[in-house]
């Protein structure tokens, strides 16, 4: 039989061979996800059902400002630990930084088999592996030898986590639009601004914030924006408030303000008024673990939805015999299965040195769109029972509709694809 084909139980009553792709990930990768399935059962899953008196109730799990409460802040660095102890934590952190340098196809590969595995429910694992605006990245090589000398260790621990501040209340898909200004004083800068959609900035120890250093380059997008180290505990740096999505009374994104906000040269990272190039880099990141996302929460529902038409009885019959259940299932199979392929293709591209700009723009689109559709049909095959919040289809259904505007909406991800096209990258 050939390596590629696995055989699985299904129902303890049926073993069937699957062969769903025709080529096999590299070792490496392979290891990673198998050691990331490992880790979770005996590090994540544990501490939810330990805890879930505490993670399943809003009123325990957050404050009254909308903050997390500090017990869950501690539950969130402990797996943050765990996992950095165990390597997975840093696996794709760059060699140079001290990391396992495994790069993007480990991330997407990584990311998509946990959610597919927890779910939204078991939400800790969300800190096993370092999110790329929350913890150590790519984009930290960026940073001046001082500025690694003094964070690092602590964040390749899980010790400490950062945020990523470039969206603003006027500059959201439109992002070289800032309106946050850093004017030079003495050998350093002074920032003045706001910051909006900064996920991660109430528990961050660190932001990473995008200003204005050259308004006339800026204002012909020709740079003109740089981007800066900003401890969260700075003189002037504030979580205005909490924003809260969905009805929910808490939440992890923010509001920052800025005011008069002192940083060195030392903290500027990468090149003074090119750090748009980082912005980029980073929403790309963010593009391959949203796509990720969408896809493993998309097959944790469609399986949720197909082992529940099995058992669930309907004039005398198991509504898997009927087609009207069935058939919309079958259609999000298809789907998930293309943006699967469509991830990996993106992410091993962008192993390649390859920009992969329309590639990574259409994986994103598609796959935020039809893991969406998977969930809502798994809540449909449900029906009642699929709006409660023991299954936890609402959580990964309200997660998604997010990821359809978060880190570009689809409509500004469709506008780059045909820019690309009418440009002559054509090939697909």
């Amino acid at each position: 039989m050939s390596p590629v084909y696995t055989r699985i139980q299904i129902h303890k009553r049926l073993v069937i061979d699957m062969s769903a792709i025709a080529f096999e990930l590299p070792p490496e990768v392979r290891e990673a996800c198998e050691g990331l399935v490992a880790f979770a059962r005996a590090e994540v899953m544990p501490r939810h059902e330990k805890h879930r008196a505490l993670l399943d109730d809003p009123r325990r799990l957050y404050r009254e400002d909308g903050r997390f409460s500090d017990q869950a802040v501690a539950l969130i660095a402990e797996v943050r630990r765990a996992a950095a102890r165990a390597g997975f934590y840093s696996m794709c952190v760059p060699q140079a930084l001290g990391g396992g340098g495994l790069g993007h196809l480990a991330y997407y590969a990584g990311w998509e088999q946990l959610f597919r595995l927890c779910g939204p429910q078991n939400w800790l694992m969300l800190y096993v592996i370092s999110h790329w605006a929350f913890g150590p990245s790519r984009l930290l090589e960026r940073a001046t030898e001082q500025a690694r000398e003094r964070i690092l260790g602590p964040m390749m621990a899980g010790d400490a986590s950062m945020c990523f501040g470039l969206s603003e209340p006027g500059a959201g898909s439109d992002a070289a639009a800032l309106s946050t200004r850093a004017v030079q004083q003495g050998d350093g800068w002074r920032i003045s601004g706001r910051k909006i959609w900064t996920s991660n900035a109430p528990i961050a120890d660190y932001c990473i914030i995008f200003a204005v250093t050259d308004p006339v380059l800026a204002s012909r997008r020709e740079g003109g924006i740089s981007a800066f180290l900003v401890s969260t505990a700075s003189q002037g740096f504030e979580v205005q408030r909490i924003i809260r999505l969905f009805g929910h009374i808490g939440g992890d994104e923010a509001e920052l303000r800025l005011e008069d906000v002192y940083v060195e040269r030392w903290q500027l990272v990468g090149e003074l008024n090119r750090g748009f190039d980082a912005a980029l880099y980073g929403v790309s990141l963010g593009r391959i673990y949203n796509s990720a996302r969408a896809v493993g929460y998309g097959r944790w529902a469609l399986e949720r939805a197909l082992e529940y038409s099995r058992v669930r009885q309907a004039f005398g019959r198991p509504i898997a015999e009927y087609q009207g259940v069935t058939f919309p299932l079958a259609e999000s199979a298809a789907e998930l299965h293309a943006a699967h392929l469509m991830g990996l293709n993106a992410a091993a591209l962008l192993d390649k040195g390859l920009p992969a700009v329309k590639e990574l723009s259409m994986t994103k689109g598609y796959s935020v769109q039809v893991g969406f559709r998977a969930v809502d049909r798994a809540m449909q095959t449900h029906g009642a029972l699929g709006f409660t919040n023991e299954l936890g289809l609402y959580h990964a259904w309200h997660a998604l509709r997010i990821v359809n505007v978060a880190d570009g909406t689809n409509e500004i991800l469709n506008r780059t694809v045909v820019q690309r096209l009418l440009k002559g990258d054509t090939e697909l």
